[in-house]
């Protein structure tokens, strides 16, 4: 995973409240067995309405998306923030996300920020944002707020760290409990 410090650019307004999992990326498409190829789903039923947010040019790049409240409502699956990340977008920023779906996108690095709805706003009509993960802020042209984040969240994402990889910083305490449990005698479950 990718350490998250500053992302800076484009940031795409959608201004829908309850915006489910299934309305992120279509059960339909949940075939893939791999974490990519998922973004070309994105949003695939609003897609083929051609005044569609996504479809403007403008945001054909964005960084961060910006959206309403109870972001990413609905079923737990892992593939809505895939999907998102794998289109591009490194934050997504709403007045308050599901909580499952918040979990998610913080596991693989695509920064989940909760702002008041005021600066959600702001931030849609201004249409760029930097957002400053070890600050806690997002700034856009006109106006900054500040979020909150648990701290050992922060810490990952700053350090570029996935479950994995927070095993794996375990890796010496794991080798000596493995070799202190080493029972001497026949091996009993050897195939060979």
């Amino acid at each position: 995973m990718q350490a998250v410090k500053t992302i800076r650019g484009v940031a795409m307004p959608l201004n829908r409240a309850d915006v489910d999992t299934d309305q992120i990326i279509p059960a339909k498409y949940l075939k893939l067995v791999e974490r990519t190829g998922f973004g070309r789903f994105l949003f695939d039923s609003w897609r083929k309405d051609e005044s569609f947010v996504l479809n403007d040019p403008a945001f054909a790049k964005a960084q961060v998306l910006v959206g309403g409240p109870n972001f990413g409502c609905g079923s737990s699956r892992e593939h809505a923030p895939w999907a998102l990340e794998d289109y591009g977008f490194e934050a997504v920023v709403a007045p308050s996300f599901a909580d499952i779906f918040y979990s998610n996108c913080t596991k693989i690095g695509l920064l989940p920020v909760v702002l008041a709805e005021d600066a959600v706003k702001a931030l849609m009509a201004a249409g760029r944002a930097t957002i400053d993960l070890a600050a806690q802020t997002v700034s856009w042209d006109g106006g900054e707020a500040s979020f909150e984040i648990d701290p050992e969240t922060k810490r990952r994402l700053l350090e570029g760290l996935d479950d994995i990889g927070v095993t794996l910083q375990m890796a010496d305490a794991i080798d000596r409990y493995e070799t202190e449990r080493e029972r001497s005698g026949p091996v009993t479950t050897s195939l060979a």
